[in-house]
């Protein structure tokens, strides 16, 4: 089996145990849509707890989140003696709607540095998306009309879970509410036209976030050693591990909450390794009619079609 493949086995064989009365089941957040609205999700096994039924108003990750821990509790024994639905056939849609802040790095891997041409930076390349640039998981990713050059980029997602300013090394993991995963869509044509990044990763609807969040417990400190990979129509195109991030979740932490407050729901976008479309020879860009996946172990699996925009 490769490293995924195992990990796949051991998922489904710890969700099993989850279903027959695990004190402490996996915790996966998701967002799906009823015919009132989104509702948020939990995810056990093949199936799915809403957690909506029992506070309405919470319907989003981030809101999630906000509650204090015998709040969470209390949503969750409720949503236990409901229902439960089936995942087949649920529209997901991303965990965190409208981050406050969503902080992209740059050049977060020696490899993807070097593949582009690039010495690693001292201090970490942040750049912002906004949220028009966001996507579901699931939904038709947009190829603008106006450029061929859509490319694709595997990271790890951080979604922030408590306010943080100032933060240490020591303490920065303490504020991360979960991880998730990101496909930073890039039209590198616009990203190269200006010194700064913004304009080539802020097209609609070309950045996917999803498919839920998965809380921190369930996964290594800061979410290392993880196998990473982006599959274009089943090919593998980039197969890494988290571990080979130069800056790490706790240094990312630290750096921004120096700068800025990270508030409940803000996401971190940890940067891609290398085997992006653009460094290939020939390129590969993303085109009509594609499928690109993003998975990472211990997470799941990212999917969207490729569409040309309207």
């Amino acid at each position: 089996m490769t490293p995924i493949a195992e990990y796949r086995y051991f998922d489904e064989m710890c969700q099993l145990i989850d279903i027959h009365g695990n004190p402490d089941p996996l915790m996966r957040l998701l967002r799906f849509d009823t015919p009132t609205g989104p509702h948020l999700g939990w995810l056990q096994g093949d199936t799915v707890l809403d957690l909506s039924r029992g506070a309405p108003a919470v319907t989003d990750v981030a809101q999630w989140l906000a509650l204090d821990p015998p709040q969470q509790q209390a949503l969750r024994r409720q949503a236990e003696s409901q229902p439960r639905r089936p995942l087949a056939g649920l529209v997901l849609r991303r965990p965190v709607a409208q981050p406050g802040k969503l902080v992209c790095l740059g050049l977060n891997y020696h490899d993807h540095a070097a593949e582009g041409g690039n010495a690693a930076p001292e201090y970490p390349a942040f750049f912002l998306r906004g949220s028009t640039s966001l996507l579901d998981p699931g939904a038709p990713l947009q190829r603008p009309r106006c450029s061929d050059k859509l490319d694709f980029e595997a990271e790890l997602a951080v979604v922030i879970g408590s306010t943080a300013r100032g933060r240490t090394l020591e303490d920065a993991l303490t504020c991360v509410g979960g991880y998730s995963i990101f496909n930073d869509g890039s039209l590198r044509d616009y990203q190269r036209r200006s010194t700064q990044w913004t304009i080539g990763k802020n097209f609609d609807a070309t950045g996917p976030l999803g498919p839920w969040v998965v809380t921190p417990d369930e996964l290594p400190a800061g979410a290392s050693g993880l196998c990473i990979q982006s599959r274009l129509n089943g090919q593998v195109m980039q197969d890494a591990n988290t571990r080979l991030m130069i800056t790490s979740v706790a240094q990312a932490i630290v750096h921004l909450s120096e700068v800025m407050t990270l508030e409940v729901g803000d996401v971190i976008a940890m940067g891609t390794p290398a085997g992006v479309g653009y460094a290939r020879k020939p390129p590969v860009f993303m085109r009509h009619g594609d499928t690109i996946e993003i998975e990472i172990e211990g997470i799941g699996i990212l999917s969207n079609p490729v569409e040309d925009a309207a």
